[in-house]
C-alpha cells in the first residue's frame, strides 16, 4: 500500500474509533498511534487528515448533509460517514491533493471497509461535492 493511502486508511480507522467510542480525539490519538506504527511520512499525512477534519467539521458536515439527499449525517453507516469527513477535507481544504485523487482513495476505502453499495454512495456525494466546488472556483 502506497504511503498516502496508508496515512488515508489510518485516519479513517481513527475517525471511526471516535465516532464509535464518543472518546475525546487528542487524548485517543496517542494511544491511537502507539496501537498504530507507522512511518514518519505516513503519520505525518494521517495526522494532518485527523487534525484537518476534525478542526473544520462543522462546515464539512454541512456541505455533506447538503449533497447527501435523503441522508441525514446520523443515519449513515459510521464507515461511510467517516469515509465522507476524510474525503471531504480533502475536496475542501487540501489544494496539493488532486480532486480525482481524493475520490478515488476514497471509493477503494469503501469498498474495502463498506458494504457493498459503499463505494457508489460515497463516489456518487464527493463528485457532486467537486463539481459544485469547480463551479464555484
Amino acid at each position: 500500500m502506497r504511503k498516502r493511502s496508508r496515512a488515508r486508511a489510518l485516519a479513517l480507522k481513527f475517525l471511526y474509533q471516535i465516532d464509535i467510542t464518543k472518546e475525546d480525539p487528542s487524548s485517543a490519538l496517542s494511544h491511537f498511534w502507539q496501537e498504530h506504527k507507522a512511518e514518519k511520512p505516513v503519520k505525518e499525512f494521517a495526522a494532518q487528515l485527523i487534525q484537518g477534519t476534525l478542526e473544520n467539521s462543522g462546515k464539512i458536515d454541512s456541505v455533506i448533509s447538503r449533497y447527501a439527499r435523503n441522508w441525514q449525517l446520523k443515519r449513515m453507516a459510521v464507515i461511510d460517514r467517516n469515509i465522507l469527513r476524510l474525503a471531504a477535507f480533502e475536496l475542501l481544504f487540501l489544494e496539493e491533493v488532486p480532486p480525482k485523487v481524493s475520490i478515488n482513495e476514497a471509493v477503494e476505502l469503501a469498498k474495502k471497509y463498506g458494504d457493498v453499495e459503499s463505494g457508489k454512495f460515497v463516489n456518487g456525494i464527493l463528485d457532486k461535492i467537486h463539481k459544485t466546488k469547480v463551479k464555484k472556483n
